[in-house]
């Protein structure tokens, strides 16, 4: 068996740094995960104590080494506060490729989610082999729909993710090279 030591890239846009989680993020990730308005679309729908946050943290980073992609912790550049998390996600119980976000609610409203995601599906779009991408995005969810449309997602239809029903939105396919 051969190890594969992973270097976390950090992306950086015109407001955002998307960087590998740190341990001095817990704080505010389980803020965010604790928010039920937050985690109201997310996984149970439930908020996330900060136990389940910290090894939410630990798989994203972990995700990185296994599968060569994973989410980032966003911070904003001005002031390097922490503003959630945004990037690719494929364990192996998941259908596809997933792009994702979520941000604490005080940076909601701003373009910052579409602004990171735009990243993430560059990085997977010159990084990553060629495979289907796509964003699940819970029913009634009408935030990340917006972002996944202003991405350039089309609505592929309705799908049962871990028992929950999701729309899938369909990402312009990672092509070779």
């Amino acid at each position: 068996m051969t190890e594969r030591a992973v270097s976390i890239p950090t992306v950086e846009t015109e407001r955002l740094r998307l960087r590998a989680f740190r341990d001095d993020d817990l704080d505010a990730f389980a803020a965010m995960c604790a928010d039920a308005e937050v985690m109201r679309y997310i996984g149970s729908g439930e908020a996330v104590d900060r136990n389940g946050a910290w090894r939410q943290m630990a798989t994203f980073n972990g995700h990185w080494s296994l599968r060569g992609c994973g989410m980032w912790a966003v911070e904003r550049r001005t002031d390097g506060a922490f503003l959630g998390r945004i990037g690719l996600y494929h364990p192996p119980y998941w259908p596809a490729l997933e792009a994702g976000w979520v941000l604490a609610r005080a940076a909601w409203g701003q373009g910052l989610a579409r602004e990171g995601a735009a990243a993430a599906l560059a990085f997977a779009r010159r990084a990553l082999p060629p495979q289907r991408l796509v964003s699940f995005i819970q029913i009634g969810n009408q935030r990340s729909v917006r972002v996944a449309v202003a991405l350039g997602a089309r609505l592929e239809g309705v799908s049962d993710l871990l028992g929950n029903p999701v729309e899938v939105y369909l990402h312009e396919p990672l092509a070779a090279g």
